[in-house]
């Protein structure tokens, strides 16, 4: 498949969406539990995507004959994914947790080979290099000496885990014989009838979460509010469309190479919040990433 510059412009929106996201998971450490933070996202996304497709949740919609698939697709990419990732945030070092996702087309092109029948070609093996290695030049901040000094902590393994769930998501998600072309068809629904499913297991996971820690607790006010709204709104409903779309046009495999964005927006992001000035090393970085996709793209 070959990429287009809308193409090209809904994978990259995903990626910015998701690199705020990482940003805002780490700020509000301490207001709201982890797993409890990705079910409070996804209930205000459900509210936000019923008006959208209420029929999707009725008899005929076609969803309910599928709901095994449905409901794994909620368990990888609204049950696990973020709630992974919230949970890694604790205890990982944004540092550690980005280098970490960086990882995502190694386990998109492993998924594919092993269980989809996809071949795997020297120019995407070439295109994961450069792309990871533009990846090293952002972490590393134009010293490849600080990459020597990163530790390993349980955070990592959660954002391990978090990134063979999403890759997983992704080769699940083109669409498959015999699903209604009307839930296909329909964004709100396509993402509302994952969500359903979705919501019942990160409620789930966050019931077990206050089980084993009765001490946990939420702080409300403003700061809190303002992070749900753009969780809920930005990462979960907008960059989730412009995901699966991107994915359905470009395909599970090339679309994970846009995964390594999330870094150099992160460090954008990082420098506009935090005040820290862009460097020449943050290009460098963009160069390498981007012809990583355009090598892993090319037939």
């Amino acid at each position: 498949m070959r990429l287009t510059a809308s193409t090209v412009a809904l994978l990259t929106t995903s990626t910015l969406l998701w690199a705020g996201n990482a940003v805002v998971g780490r700020a509000v450490v301490g207001l709201v539990p982890p797993i409890t933070l990705n079910f409070i996202r996804w209930l205000l996304a459900f509210v936000i995507l019923l008006p959208l497709a209420p029929w999707v949740l009725g008899r005929g919609s076609g969803l309910w004959p599928l709901w095994r698939r449905y409901a794994l697709l909620g368990l990888l990419g609204v049950g696990s994914y973020n709630a992974l990732q919230y949970l890694a945030l604790r205890t990982s070092t944004p540092l550690n947790v980005t280098l970490v996702a960086s990882s995502m087309p190694l386990w998109m092109l492993a998924l594919g080979r092993l269980f989809f029948g996809m071949r795997v070609s020297l120019a995407q093996v070439a295109g994961v290099l450069l792309s990871i290695t533009g990846v090293g030049v952002v972490l590393a901040r134009g010293r490849w000496q600080q990459l020597a000094a990163l530790q390993l902590v349980p955070g990592d393994l959660y954002m391990v885990l978090a990134t063979i769930a999403w890759a997983w998501y992704s080769w699940l998600l083109p669409a498959r014989p015999g699903e209604p072309a009307r839930l296909r068809g329909d964004w709100a629904a396509l993402l509302l009838a994952q969500v359903v499913f979705g919501l019942g297991w990160s409620g789930l996971f966050a019931a077990g979460e206050w089980a084993i820690h009765p001490d946990a607790r939420i702080v409300w006010g403003w700061p809190l509010a303002a992070a749900l709204a753009f969780v809920a709104i930005g990462p979960a409903v907008l960059a989730y469309r412009c995901w699966g779309l991107g994915v359905e046009r470009a395909g599970p495999a090339l679309a994970g190479f846009f995964s390594n964005l999330t870094p150099v927006f992160a460090a954008i992001l990082s420098a506009l919040f935090l005040g820290e000035a862009p460097q020449p090393f943050h290009a460098l970085a963009f160069v390498l990433i981007v012809a990583g996709i355009w090598v892993a793209a090319r037939r």
